[in-house]
């Protein structure tokens, strides 16, 4: 499973609030929402976020294997 724990922590370190992203870098409210809850996201959305946040695909996302069944 694809988390975006990582995500939160680097707005946390680069001082920049969700409220910043999306009245500054016009990001959704949609997408927050996704993010928040470790939904699926494009790898354009993804780039879009390293872009604006200046760091690495691993500054977003982690795997996490999920426990089988």
């Amino acid at each position: 499973m694809i988390t975006y724990d990582p995500f939160w922590e680097t707005l946390k370190e680069k001082h920049i609030s969700t409220y910043t992203l999306i009245t500054k870098y016009n990001v959704s409210r949609n997408l927050i929402h996704k993010l928040r809850h470790n939904e699926s996201v494009t790898t354009t959305t993804l780039n879009d976020l390293c872009k604006i946040l200046d760091c690495d695909l691993s500054d977003i996302t982690k795997y996490v294997p999920e426990e089988p069944l």
